[in-house]
């Protein structure tokens, strides 16, 4: 039994050592790559580094007329807008200042049709009219109600309904 204990201890000695091998034989591989890699790059570096400028600008030139496109697209619905604007006046969008300074016209504006209807009415030219406030709604017209002479209708003559017979059962 120790026989086996042995074989079996210097069986797994002689694995690690060879896992052990293996991971100095990757390491030293490595190195050697690396080195190989690193005088590689000191020919190369001006024919890589020309390579890279090279598509670099032509990147930057793809770059540049896709900005260019996409200002003059910007620049036409902008020129349109404009357009549109000078069409309906609008140069601006309305503010708040602005609606409520409208509305005060307005109001200036309907106080002086009343002076000057009252001026009017006052001079006998115009009959005076019943005042409404301009921003109130006006209440629906009432219809007129108009009498109609209705002729009597022509009597219909009524159906006659069945009665049932009663049969005498016998």
């Amino acid at each position: 039994m120790a026989d086996d204990k042995s074989k079996v201890t210097d069986k797994a000695g002689e694995i690690a050592k060879n896992i052990w091998l293996a991971g100095v034989g990757a390491y030293g591989r490595a190195v050697d790559e690396a080195q190989g890699r690193l005088e590689k790059a000191g020919v190369e570096p001006p024919k890589l580094f020309r390579e890279l400028v090279k598509a670099g600008a032509a990147l930057e030139d793809e770059a540049r007329d896709a900005i260019e496109a996409g200002s003059a697209a910007r620049n036409s619905v902008e020129e349109r807008i404009n357009r549109v604007r000078e069409n309906f006046n609008l140069q601006r969008p309305a503010r708040g200042e602005d609606l409520l300074a409208l509305h005060e016209k307005i109001d200036r504006l309907a106080n002086r049709v009343d002076a000057l209807t009252d001026a009017l009415s006052s001079n006998g030219s115009v009959k005076p009219s019943r005042k409404t406030p301009a921003r109130k709604k006006k209440a629906p017209a009432r219809a007129k109600k108009t009498t109609v002479k209705s002729t009597p209708a022509k009597k219909q003559p009524q159906a006659v309904k069945k009665v049932p017979s009663r049969r005498k059962s016998g």
